[in-house]
C-alpha cells in the first residue's frame, strides 16, 4: 500500500508525447507528485488532460523525457508490477460486460500470486455496495459502477490511482458521493489521487491544482493560487470571478 513510500512517487521529466502524424501534443512538461496528495487535473476539454494521465499509467510511452514511477522509468517496470503501484481508471467504461459487482472487484487480484490479506466483501463495503455483489455491471447506475472500478483498484493495491474524468455524465449526487468516497478513501488508506476534470467549482476540493491548456502546464499549486481569474481565462477562455468568503471559496460566471 501507499504508507510505505515517501516523498515524490511519480515525476514527468521534460517529458514530450505526439499521436502519429502531429506535432507534439504533449510539451516538454515536468511536474511531480508526492505520495498522500490529493489532485486535481484541471483544463478544458482537449487540453491534454487524458493524454497526462495515460502517461502517467504507462499506456502510452512519452516521445521525449521520461517519467519516473517510484524513482523507476516507468517503462522498465512489468505490467504486472506496475498494477501494483498504479491503477488507471479510463473515462468510458465498457459497461457491457457480463460481470457481476463481485466478479469485477475480483479481478484485482491478478497481479499476485500471493493473496493480500483484503478480501472482495470487505472491499465492496468500504465503497457501499455490500448489497450489489451479486448484481450485473450492466444494471448499476454510473456512480455505482464506478464505485465498483474502485473496489477493483482497492483490492488491487495500488498506492497511487489516475481518474480520468469519473464525475462525466453524473448526476450532482453521484458526484459528490464519489468525492466523498475518494476523499475517505485519501484520508484512511492514504491513497494518492489524481483526477482529470474540466468543473472549476469541484476543483476546488482538491489539495492541489495543474493546470493544463494544449499540453502545457499553465500553473501548479493550492487552489487559491490556480484558480485565478487571469489563469482560468488562458486555460477556458471564459471571465470569471472568484468568490472568496468565510465559508468558502466559489466561482461566480
Amino acid at each position: 500500500m501507499s504508507s510505505q513510500y515517501k516523498n515524490t512517487i511519480i515525476e514527468f521529466e521534460h517529458t514530450g508525447f505526439c499521436y502519429e502524424r502531429r506535432n507534439a501534443f504533449i510539451n516538454d512538461i515536468s511536474f511531480s507528485i508526492n505520495n498522500g496528495e490529493f489532485i486535481g487535473l484541471l483544463g478544458a476539454n482537449g487540453s491534454g488532460k487524458s493524454t497526462v494521465l495515460k502517461l502517467a499509467s504507462g499506456i502510452l510511452k512519452a516521445s521525449a523525457g521520461q517519467i519516473k514511477l517510484w524513482d523507476k522509468p516507468i517503462q522498465t517496470l512489468r505490467n504486472k508490477d506496475r498494477a501494483k503501484l498504479l491503477s488507471y481508471l479510463p473515462q468510458i467504461l465498457d459497461i457491457n460486460i457480463p460481470f457481476t459487482v463481485r466478479e469485477l472487484a475480483g479481478m484485482g487480484l491478478y497481479p499476485y500470486e500471493i493473496l493480500p490479506s483484503l478480501t472482495v466483501d470487505e472491499t465492496l463495503a468500504m465503497v457501499g455496495l455490500s448489497d450489489k455483489a451479486d448484481s450485473l455491471i450492466t444494471n448499476l447506475s454510473g456512480g455505482e459502477r464506478r464505485r465498483a472500478y474502485i473496489a477493483m483498484t482497492l483490492l488491487q493495491g495500488a498506492g497511487l490511482l489516475l481518474l480520468d474524468e469519473p464525475l462525466a455524465n453524473l448526476d450532482i449526487k453521484y458526484q459528490i458521493d464519489f468525492l466523498r468516497l475518494l476523499r475517505r478513501l485519501h484520508m484512511e488508506r492514504g491513497i494518492t489521487v489524481i483526477m482529470a476534470l474540466h468543473d472549476i467549482n469541484i476543483a476546488l476540493q482538491f489539495d492541489r491544482i495543474i493546470l493544463i491548456k494544449e499540453g502545457n502546464i499553465l500553473a501548479a499549486g493550492s487552489p487559491d493560487s490556480v484558480l485565478t481569474g487571469s489563469l482560468l481565462k488562458q486555460a477556458f477562455d471564459i471571465d470569471v470571478e472568484i468568490k472568496r468568503e468565510e465559508s468558502g471559496a466559489y466561482i461566480k460566471y
